[in-house]
């Protein structure tokens, strides 16, 4: 399909729109938001927010669709919402992220530029590959995780589903990460996580265990 609706106009769509501009491969690039004062404005003074969420229907067999939002439980559950209506999920990478051999790519996922993915890794659906960030060989990414700008993930790693990564956080090789789990910026990882919560320091200690009914 030639035409890509975002939905979420704020910072992180906006960021994916100019990637999707860059690009080349979507003849038009629309919004869809659900605050009511974007509706008919501009974003980036060239990209339209053409309806909102409630509204889905007739743009499914023209468009294809990528959730432009950060929080990972909302991304996953309008992605959900998205795969149930039947809508076709775009994955936007841009032209300067370097791919290795053997790499697979879920439906929905973001990756920025300037990222390195190297061979035999497996990111998920919904994933945020931020800015400058690389993953080394043989990792395996679950759907929804967001990776903040310049993270460095070293080989054999496992990052499970809804875990956010903060700007800068390195992770040493053969690392396991669960579910559900905040790093803060600038963190070490050097040992397994085996608890959902908010990690932060160097190395990477458990701050606050998070308990989610999701």
């Amino acid at each position: 399909m030639d035409k890509l609706l975002i939905i979420g106009a704020s910072g992180h769509g906006k960021v994916i729109a100019n990637i999707a501009a860059d690009c080349g491969e979507w003849d038009e690039i629309s919004f869809l938001d659900d605050n009511p004062q974007r509706i008919g404005t501009s974003v980036l003074g060239r990209f339209k927010v053409i309806d909102n969420t409630q509204t889905l229907e007739p743009y499914l067999k023209e468009y294809s669709f990528v959730v432009g939002i950060g929080d990972a439980y909302i991304r996953e559950k309008i992605t959900k919402m998205l795969l149930g209506k039947g809508a076709i999920l775009a994955t936007i990478i841009h032209p300067s992220v370097v791919i290795g051999l053997d790499v697979k790519i879920g439906r929905g996922t973001v990756i920025m530029p300037n990222c390195v993915i190297n061979c035999s890794t497996t990111i998920g659906e919904g994933c945020i590959i931020n800015t400058g960030s690389t993953i080394d060989h043989d990792c395996y990414i679950e759907s929804f995780v967001h990776l903040s700008p310049g993270v460095k993930i070293s080989g054999a790693v496992k990052i499970s589903y809804r875990t956010w990564l903060g700007t800068g956080t390195i992770v040493i090789n053969n690392i396991a990460i669960t579910n559900d789990c905040k790093i803060g910026a600038g963190a070490v990882v050097v040992k397994d996580m085996l608890i959902s919560g908010v990690y932060i320091g160097v190395p990477a200690k458990l701050f606050k265990e998070v308990i989610h009914s999701w």
